[in-house]
């Protein structure tokens, strides 16, 4: 049983060193990543996540299957997942086999969270429109869906060429689909479709402040009751968040601020001290680190993951080992002690391979196990699908 998922996740920039003018080769970053997954895995983490680029300074991978089936091979425990996998400009038909592939390799421990990204050119070098991001998300999410459960599809939509009797291989481990969650962080449309499905949804929660969050996540909750899912507080809910640590805090941000400063994703967009204040970045000790973290459920309620942002920015790679290191050993155990005693009852565990499998053979099985409480719930990744879908007015089984 996994009650609340920590991990840490990366974009995969290639950023010079602002304090020794050093970039490393994209030879040594791929490595690099192998290795940070490893750490993450020896220190008791989790997840480890990576994100799908196709564009410098970026080399997370164009296809993330691929770094998860070599993780799979030097990992023993840790679930891997996707920061980023592009719906909206991957062929869901090459998600669906790509994903199951890589299920097979690493014995279940396979997730991945679905984004639309947030670099334009990338569109068109895939033959799509920026313009039409929502509903690619909303089409090849629907394919991909149905290829996962039916091995006899016959489909046809608007952005790709349609399907007649196509059967992806191999089919999900088990006959379980990887758990998707639905990542966004300012698309109200993200979070109702994850609402519609009964998914989960990450929201990344590194540039907005706090007010954001809680918006984004209380609409999502809202739509997956509304959607017949189970309570609000059933939902499956993920945050991001972004950390660096030292023994003291004016020796965190001196040492951060140079890495700051020249980030690739937010460097100049605001000072140090106005993103700490305004931003869920917390840059400072272990304890003040926890202190913040534990903070979040205030506003979001109880949640199921927490990833952390530690290696953006050109941070020597050792300094990001030793970030790892300090989540694993001085982190993580706190935040979850103190998650488990502030736990409401009854709240969904972190969805898993093996508690996906308990759902399906409970609900085949049909026995009446749980409380008065929970009646009527659904159990996470066996979603019930509502009737019409109010974003698009149609019937689920058209979708």
């Amino acid at each position: 049983m996994v009650v609340m998922q920590f991990g840490i996740f990366t974009v995969g920039d290639v950023t010079t060193d602002p304090t020794t003018g050093r970039t490393v080769s994209e030879h040594q970053r791929i490595k690099n990543t192998v290795e940070m997954a490893k750490v993450a895995d020896e220190v008791g983490l989790d997840v480890f996540a990576t994100g799908q680029h196709h564009n410098p300074p970026f080399v997370a991978p164009a296809s993330p299957p691929v770094l998860m089936g070599n993780l799979a091979a030097v990992t023993k425990n840790i679930v891997l997942s996707t920061a980023t996998t592009l719906i909206t400009t991957t062929d869901p038909v090459r998600i669906a086999e790509d994903y199951a592939y890589a299920q097979h390799l690493a014995d279940g421990r396979v997730d991945l969270m679905l984004g639309r990204g947030n670099t334009g050119p990338v569109y068109p070098w895939f033959g799509k429109d920026i313009r039409e991001g929502i509903p690619l998300a909303i089409e090849n999410y629907a394919l991909l869906r149905k290829l996962w459960s039916e091995e006899d599809v016959t489909w046809e939509g608007k952005y790709r060429t349609p399907l007649q009797g196509f059967t992806s291989t191999p089919r999900p481990l088990d006959g379980v689909a990887p758990f998707v969650w639905h990542g966004s962080i300012r698309s109200p449309e993200i979070a109702e479709q994850a609402a519609y499905y009964g998914d989960g949804f990450f929201h990344n929660h590194i540039f907005w402040p706090p007010e954001h969050a809680a918006q984004m996540v209380r609409f999502y909750r809202e739509r997956f009751e509304h959607y017949g899912h189970g309570r609000a507080e059933d939902a499956i809910v993920g945050l991001g968040g972004q950390v660096f640590m030292a023994d003291s805090k004016s020796k965190a941000m001196e040492t951060y601020r140079p890495y700051f400063n020249n980030a690739p994703v937010y460097g100049g967009a605001a000072s140090l001290e106005d993103f700490t204040t305004q931003t869920p970045l917390t840059v400072g000790t272990p304890d003040e680190v926890i202190e913040r973290t534990l903070g979040f459920r205030e506003y979001v309620g109880d949640y199921q993951r927490q990833l952390f942002l530690v290696d953006h920015g050109g941070i020597p790679h050792q300094d990001v080992l030793n970030q790892i290191e300090l989540l694993g050993t001085k982190v993580v155990p706190v935040l979850r002690e103190e998650f488990a005693k502030r736990r409401a009852a009854c709240v969904p565990d972190a969805p898993t391979h093996a508690s996906l499998l308990a759902a399906r053979a409970a609900q085949a099985t049909d026995t009446p196990s749980a409380d008065a409480g929970q009646m009527g719930r659904v159990e996470a990744g066996v979603p019930r699908a509502p009737m019409t879908d109010d974003v698009t007015g149609t019937r689920a089984e058209d979708r």
